[in-house]
Order: structure tokens, then sequence, then C-alpha cells
């Protein structure tokens, strides 16, 4: 997969391309790829993703944007699963936001050779948002390239999306954020040095650093962390701004690791979020928060013995 950056042209071949923040990239971004996928093999066209960094509503309204669920390494990660062969990565800015619709689509056309674009029925594009498929349509028949509309897609008749998620994760709803993404939710990063907090209360924590300054979840959940050379493991996760401990902190993720004693500062893990435990608490002192630690290692450890 090659990572290229905003509208200019590179020697690439001729792609079939869809565009969208893609934010999580759940099963309706899937669903979408995969048929991206299949368009272009039927016409053999690469395929080809076009996504805006930052999200353009942290551009334009920064203060309440809503919270990521994949920061772009993240994205990045996941369409290089489904074997996307070029993602345009655009930067999102004044001179951005103040192009043309119709600039926008002679772009995709001419300088990332688009011949095939698949985009959402209701995506909107270019200055204003005054872009729609209808106008996609018509310039695509002008300029001899083809156009078509995914719909949205379901599950239980509720809409798949960013939000929906969004707010599953916020109400601890695990299993329907699961249902909704078709996998754990997950944050990727590479653990850092913390304060060593967990290590003097006898629950030693990898500090994982975090992309998202606002994480869409937070609380005690149960996990499991995928590590490069360390395999699968297990554990307990604390994500949040550690009121006992902090005061009007920044969100932090530290996971606690069963029978794990190894080295892995500067690793990067991926820790996915299994069940919810509990909310973030204020203890009166250090002792009642190790008492709480202990409990929720217990907990997490019958629930891996309950799910084998």
């Amino acid at each position: 997969m090659q990572i290229l950056r905003g509208l200019s042209p590179h020697k690439t071949r001729p792609v079939a391309l869809t565009i969208g923040n893609f934010d999580g990239v759940h099963l309706g971004h899937q669903s979408l790829l995969n048929e991206l996928k299949a368009a272009a093999q039927a016409r053999s066209l690469k395929t080809a993703v076009v996504i805006f960094e930052p999200h353009p509503r942290e551009f334009f309204t920064p203060n309440t944007a809503p919270a990521r669920l994949s920061s772009l390494r993240e994205k990045l990660e996941l369409f290089e699963r489904f074997a996307i062969d070029y993602v345009y990565v655009c930067r999102f800015n004044t001179e951005f936001a103040q192009m043309s619709a119709a600039y926008f689509i002679h772009a995709l056309h001419e300088k990332l050779r688009a011949k095939y674009v698949l985009i959402g029925d209701d995506f909107r594009f270019g200055s204003g948002r005054s872009g729609d498929f209808a106008l996609m349509e018509k310039i695509a028949e002008q300029q001899g390239f083809e156009v078509q509309a995914v719909h949205t897609v379901k599950s239980d008749g509720v809409r798949i999306s960013s939000t929906a998620i969004r707010a599953a994760l916020a109400a601890g709803q695990m299993r329907r954020a699961h249902d909704y993404l078709g996998r754990p939710y997950s944050i990727s990063g590479r653990v850092v040095h913390g304060d060593g907090v967990g290590k003097k209360l006898g629950y030693p924590t990898a500090n994982i650093q975090m992309k998202h300054n606002r994480p869409p979840l937070s609380g005690i959940f149960v996990v499991e962390v995928h590590a490069a050379d360390f395999g699968v493991l297990r554990g307990v996760a604390s994500l949040g701004v550690r009121p006992t401990l902090k005061h009007d902190a920044k969100p932090v993720l530290e996971v606690h690791l069963f029978e794990f004693e190894q080295n892995i500062y500067g690793k990067t893990l991926r820790v996915e979020f299994l069940q919810k435990r509990r909310d973030e608490e204020k203890f009166p002192d250090l002792d009642a928060l190790t008492r709480q630690i202990a409990l929720d290692v217990e907990h997490a450890k019958k629930w891996f013995e309950q799910h084998e």
C-alpha cells in the first residue's frame, strides 16, 4: 500500500476510488471497501481511498468536534488489511476547505486518474459542502468516468455509523460497538514511561501514548493486548484522568498485564477493549485505590475464565 499526500499527480495506475473520513473503519466502511475492490477487479483498476486529516469538523469546530474512533495510523493499518493500493491523505486546511466542488471532482479524475468513483449517497464535498452525488454524476458523464453510490448498512434496523459507535462506547456497550465495527474496539500506541504509581502499588502498568486527545470511552476495562514478539496478552486497563492521583489531567491509558514482567518500553501495543468493568472513581487514599485495583484484576481474570 502506498501512502500519498494531497491531490497532486503521482506515477500511479488508473484507479477505482472512494472518499471519506473512515473514522473507525466500521462495517459500513468495510462494505464500501469490499464493493470498491470488486469494482476495481472487474475493471482492471487499482484501488484508492481519499481521506482528510484532520477531520473537517476538527478544523471548523475544534471545541465541539466528536471524539475520534481511530487515529490516522490506525486507519492506515486497517486499510492495509483490506489490501488497498493507494491512500491519499489530504491535509484539511483553509485552502482545501475553499476548493470548489467542481475542482475537487476534476482533481480526482485528472490528477488521481480515477476511472470509477464510489461514494456514500449522502456524501457532501467542496466549499460550503456544495457538492453532492448528483453533481458528481453529472460531471462524471461529461468527463467520461463512472460514479456510483453506496447505500447505508444497517444492523438490526440501526444505521451503522461512527456516531452510533461513539454512543455505544460512551455507554460502555462494548458488545454493540464490536457488532458495528466487526471487531473489538481498540487503541494502538507506543509504551512510554509513566509516573510509576502502579508499580509502587504492586500493579505495574504499561502506559500507552495516545493520539486521541478525547478518547470516545473511559473507565476500567477487561482487555486483550496485541504486542509484536509477545503475542496476545491479557489484562485490565484504566482509561481516564485518574481522579485519585491527578486534578484536571489529560486522559491516560494504562494497562496492567497479568503475569508479565518483560521490558516493553518503546513497543507499540494494540489494546482491545472487551468489557467495561466500571467508571472511574476518586478514592479517599491509595490504600482504597489498591484494594479496588485488586478487585478489578480478580474480576477480569474471572471474565476470561468464563469466556475461554
